[in-house]
């Protein structure tokens, strides 16, 4: 019996990733939506030959594209999942879901799920990134999508915890890494530039509202452009043991830690120079 969930994917030119994310929950769940933002290779035929049902909507952000596949698609089932192209579910998640919501009664309405992360076929245990947890599977109607980079899914109602890993592996390469994360840092210094986001919370909230209250409170109003992302490297290298992720970790945390930091504070400087003069 399939699992009474449906499964939604984002896409845009995933060929690369498409196969072994759509052979994941193909058949394990109820039913596999694709919401391609209009792909010029073949994902979205790669997609239909896996057996999923295919959608198309013009990308703006990561957030409007989540909220729309959540609010307009025909989902019939009650749960959600949200899956990126370049990740995956590990089996003993899987049964995890699967007899969680075989229960009469699911206690909560949406639950964080563990990253495992993979940079250059290395899993990237430490730096603070094992385990992240992000929310993925929620009741539908109890969830909305926020922020539009570093987007962060918020349900109303309870949220629970499940202990089995799904995968983040990306196989694009490095340099198309960069680029990805040069695009992420033009949108994160735009966010930087506008008003405070909402603050989250230190004490009692979860993994993402803490994050979102560091970097509000502190990294975006007291940590000065130019010094911070070095302070975020020592404290990810050094204090969070990033180190004993080897040579792969080193690159991983040199670039991701120090120099997307970096590059969104020029590109948060380069805004304000620029508005100064107009």
């Amino acid at each position: 019996m399939r699992t009474p969930l449906t499964v939604i994917v984002l896409t845009f030119n995933e060929s690369t990733h498409i196969a072994r994310c759509l052979n994941n929950v193909v058949g394990w769940a109820k039913a596999v939506f694709v919401l391609d933002s209009h792909s010029t290779d073949d994902t979205a035929a790669l997609a239909e030959h896996f057996g999923a049902k295919v959608f198309y909507r013009t990308f703006d952000n990561y957030a409007a594209q989540r909220n729309h596949a959540i609010q307009a698609l025909p989902i019939e089932t009650e749960w959600v999942l949200f899956l990126d192209a370049d990740e995956y579910l590990e089996e003993a998640l899987k049964k995890e879901i699967s007899n969680l919501l075989e229960q009469p009664t699911v206690p909560c309405d949406g639950y964080y799920l563990k990253r495992k992360f993979y940079f250059m076929g290395r899993w990237i245990r430490y730096g603070g990134y094992y385990p992240t947890w992000l929310l993925r599977l929620f009741k539908r109607g109890h969830a909305r999508c926020e922020r539009e980079v570093n987007e962060h899914i918020q349900v109303e109602g309870s949220i629970g915890y499940l202990q089995g890993d799904f995968v983040d592996h990306n196989l694009k390469g490095f340099g198309e890494w960069l680029n990805k994360h040069n695009k992420y840092a033009s949108m994160e210094a735009e966010q930087l530039s506008g008003p405070f986001l909402h603050a989250g919370k230190l004490w009692g909230g979860t993994q993402a509202e803490r994050k979102q209250w560091i970097r509000t409170r502190i990294w975006n109003r007291l940590l000065p452009p130019l010094v911070r992302p070095f302070l975020y490297f020592c404290y990810r290298y050094f204090a969070r043991l990033g180190f004993l992720d080897g040579k792969v970790g080193f690159i991983y945390h040199f670039f991701h830690g120090l120099v997307y930091p970096l590059m969104i504070d020029v590109k948060y400087l380069e805004t304000r120079m620029k508005k100064r003069k107009t």
